[in-house]
Order: C-alpha cells, then sequence, then structure tokens
C-alpha cells in the first residue's frame, strides 16, 4: 500500500489531520507513497465551498497543512461546480501545478461531458488537463464507468482511484438478511446509502456470492479482484472500519490469477 487517499471533507477536515499525525510519525521518506486530497466541501461559509479560484487555493494550503506534507500527489475536484466555470477551475489546478504543491489534478464523479470540457480548456489555453477520475465503482454499479466514461478512456487515457469497490459492503454478503442496528447504513450522513436499497437486487450478491465460495476466496475478495481485471482501473480504495476487514481485502492480491475471463463472464451475467 503506497496510496493514501483524503478529502477535506472527511470528517471536516479531521480525517486528514490524523492522516499528517500518522504521517509525521513515522517519518516516511516522501518519494515513498503517495497522498492526495478532494476539494469541494470545505466549511459552511460561500468561499468555502465549490471550485472557484479561491477555495481551490485555499482548499490546497489547508491540506497540506492538516496532512503535513510539501505537495498533494493528486488533487481532486470532488463533484463538478455549476456555479463555476470549468475554465476557472482549469486555470487554478494549473496555478498549483505550476508553484509545485500539487503533481497532478483530476475529477471525481463528473460528467464525461465536464471531463472532455476540462480537456478542450486545457487544449486551448496550452495548460494541463486532468489526470484521473474518482468514480464509484462495483459489480452493482458499472453504467458511468464502464459506458459514459468509455470514449473517455479511449481519447485522453486518463487513471482511475475508484471508490467502494464492495458497494458499502453489499458484495460481502452481510446484508442479505437485513441491515444490522449499528451498520454505517444506519450512521447520520450516509442517508443516501438507506435510499439506495430499494434498488438493490439480492438475488445477484447471492449468485456473487455463491461463485467466490467455489473459488474458496472471501465475497469482498471477489468484488475487489473483479474491478482490479478491469483495465482502466488504475487502483481500489479500500475503506476498511476493522483492521481484519483491511487485511483480508489485502489478501485478494493473492488470488489475482484465480479470476479468469470466464469466471469475469460468470459474475456479469449474474
Amino acid at each position: 500500500v503506497n496510496f493514501f487517499d483524503n478529502a477535506e471533507a472527511y470528517a471536516h477536515g479531521k480525517s486528514e489531520t490524523l492522516m499528517g499525525n500518522i504521517f509525521k510519525k513515522l517519518k516516511w521518506e516522501r518519494d515513498t507513497y503517495i497522498v492526495s486530497s478532494k476539494v469541494f466541501w470545505g466549511g459552511g461559509f460561500p468561499t468555502q465551498k465549490g471550485l472557484s479560484k479561491k477555495h481551490i487555493h485555499d482548499a490546497c494550503n489547508a491540506a497540506l497543512m492538516r496532512l503535513n506534507v510539501d505537495y498533494l500527489d493528486l488533487f481532486f475536484c470532488h463533484r463538478s461546480d455549476p456555479e463555476t466555470p470549468i475554465s476557472e477551475s482549469v486555470y487554478a489546478m494549473n496555478d498549483l501545478l505550476q508553484q509545485g504543491k500539487i503533481m497532478y489534478w483530476g475529477t471525481s464523479e463528473w460528467s464525461a461531458k465536464e471531463i472532455n470540457e476540462a480537456f478542450l480548456c486545457a487544449k486551448k489555453y496550452n495548460l494541463r488537463g486532468p489526470t484521473m477520475e474518482q468514480p464509484q465503482y462495483n459489480i452493482l454499479c458499472r453504467d458511468r464507468f464502464e459506458n459514459e466514461y468509455k470514449d473517455i478512456f479511449k481519447k485522453h487515457k486518463i487513471g482511475t482511484t475508484i471508490w467502494s469497490p464492495l458497494a458499502s459492503g453489499l458484495l460481502t454478503g452481510k446484508y442479505n438478511d437485513g441491515i444490522p442496528k449499528h451498520s454505517r447504513f444506519k450512521v447520520k450522513g450516509y442517508e443516501w446509502l438507506s435510499q439506495s436499497m430499494d434498488s438493490i437486487d439480492f438475488n445477484k450478491i447471492i449468485k456473487i456470492n455463491k461463485i467466490s465460495k467455489k473459488l474458496n476466496i472471501k465475497p469482498s475478495q471477489l468484488a475487489i479482484l473483479w474491478c482490479l481485471k478491469n483495465q482502466n482501473v488504475s487502483t481500489v480504495i479500500l475503506g476498511a472500519s476493522k483492521l481484519s476487514q483491511l487485511k483480508e481485502n489485502l489478501d485478494s492480491i493473492n488470488y489475482f490469477n484465480l479470476i479468469t475471463d470466464d469466471i469475469i463472464v460468470e459474475i456479469n451475467n449474474c
């Protein structure tokens, strides 16, 4: 593991502060790991949100302080901002590139149309366009990644740091019989997860769990490997809440060769 993902919105910045304290304690050489942040939701004041030049610069400087680093390897626009011209955001990111505060910039959950516009702007003004996109991608959520972004991947060759490979735990099978009281689905701020439950095909999840059992691996490992098998996936972001879950997820890589093309087809046909 050498990539650590964060954002100004996570725990109102406290997540980055915690991560920065750990970096400081470990004293790793800066060229041995990659750290990212994301800008959009910084606070309650009008100047603390969105993708204006001011907020992009302020958010980057604040993230550097919280994370105890001199620069960010990756800096994402956490969402698109309809109130700010994309050209302004592209210029702001290029300012940060020239200042050496970020190495690369990208988008997260932008539409293909918006990503294309960013590239057109960069080409027109001789600027650096986005290098990566951070979308949700898993066996249950595939349309945007595989269809909407199809031409984006082909034309611009951007990388992806996908999130929610386990569909917020649904693909592990632990919610097949209902939602436990202390699940993240019940946590304040995650209401959107509960709202998505009505559209979940649990029969499909059960079939996928059976495939993992046949391969003698955990359902979580199968779900992660399915993502990694996609050539347009650069890295899979893990969000384990327990050490045992993290170890199980990381162990997935040892079973990479078990996921053949035939297994992929079987999963896709569930």
